[in-house]
């Protein structure tokens, strides 16, 4: 297999999902900024032009979530659980991701990071706003889960059996850019010091996704 990838945050999720399962898998770096992913060798496995993608044998796929739901179907692990009930719940939070927590949350990220990478200009005031506000409003489902301190996901749905094995130097790097989004980000300033904060506005401020998720769910989140 051979995963295509880019240091933005929807490739980091499969690539969580591979690294923690221990997938046979070739990592391909697709260097955006260079417009590898244009290429008609690229635009032949991901007709969109964007990453991550995957291709194992005849198989083609994009769309993170997509390939995070096939890298764990095809090594049998519980990251996609058995149980069809089980497996619309992710579906749902899958979703949710898509159209709420990455949506709004990568615009940021985009804003505020991307823009000064690639020579962009500044961030437009009135999609931060408007972004900000919206990332306020959904991440604030997570504080409402029954039996959950604010957006403290750990063994959030699934696979709580599995522990996250992240390491402190990866740790730091996440604190680190969290002490930075907090700057952007209204939900940080007001929930400073919540549990699992840090990690979870660093996964999107930076796209430092989690080396070893708890289940597809947390990889994405």
């Amino acid at each position: 297999m051979k995963l295509y990838y880019f240091e933005t945050p929807n490739p980091r999720k499969p690539c969580a999902v591979a690294k923690h399962l221990g997938s046979d898998v070739e990592f391909v770096r697709v260097d955006l900024s260079q417009g590898e992913n244009k290429t008609p060798e690229f635009l032949a496995i991901n007709p969109n032009g964007k990453v991550p993608a995957l291709t194992d044998g005849d198989v083609k796929l994009w769309e993170a979530h997509t390939i995070m739901i096939y890298l764990a179907h095809k090594a049998g692990s519980d990251l996609w659980p058995s149980d069809p009930l089980k497996q619309i719940d992710v579906l749902r939070w899958l979703n949710w991701d898509t159209a709420h927590f990455s949506r709004h949350g990568g615009q940021l990220y985009f804003q505020h990071f991307i823009k000064e990478l690639f020579g962009m200009g500044p961030p437009d005031d009135a999609i931060v706003e408007e972004s900000s506000g919206f990332f306020k409003q959904f991440s604030a489902v997570l504080d409402k889960l029954p039996g959950r301190s604010r957006l403290h996901c750990r063994g959030f749905a699934f696979g709580r059996g599995l522990r996250n094995r992240d390491d402190s130097a990866r740790r730091g790097q996440s604190q680190t850019a969290a002490r930075r989004f907090r700057q952007y980000c209204p939900l940080a300033q007001q929930h400073d010091g919540a549990p699992g904060l840090e990690g979870a506005l660093a996964h999107r401020a930076v796209g430092s996704r989690l080396a070893y998720p708890d289940s597809l769910v947390t990889a994405t989140l």
